[in-house]
């Protein structure tokens, strides 16, 4: 598997990893419907706390990404039922930070728009949430 932890980085373990697999689905590097590896082998594999993987299956279970069941493992949905509300507010939020800190360190609008298309372009055809 491709992801990579950054033992060094400000962002906790988990985060990185749920995002990693997060943008692993968006690109298609991670299959809707593919098993992931099990909270052991990823653990090894990656060098990190199974509990650590734990959580971060957890956590993608609960914003819908996964279905984690003992006798098959984590497996990826084929589609995603998300509360549009409550990902609005997430987003939003998440939003905000982003453009004040991007605002503090100078970034202009022009430049975060065309940063923002060019990411969000490089999912266009993929994996739609449905």
């Amino acid at each position: 598997m491709f992801l990579e932890i950054e033992f060094d980085s400000e962002i906790p373990i988990y985060e990185q990893l749920q995002r990693q697999i997060i943008i692993g689905i968006a690109n298609g590097q991670i299959e809707r419907g593919s098993k992931l590896p099990s909270v052991r082998q990823l653990g090894e594999e990656l060098g990190i706390n199974l509990h650590t993987v734990n959580k971060t299956y957890n956590l993608l279970k609960e914003e819908g990404y996964l279905t984690v069941d003992r006798r098959v493992g984590a497996v990826v949905n084929e589609q995603f039922v998300i509360d549009k509300r409550q990902f609005n507010k997430k987003l939003s939020e998440e939003l905000k930070f982003i453009i004040a800190d991007s605002k503090n360190k100078g970034v202009n609008s022009d430049d975060f728009i065309r940063i923002c298309t060019e990411y969000y372009n490089q999912y266009e055809g993929g994996n739609n949430n449905e």
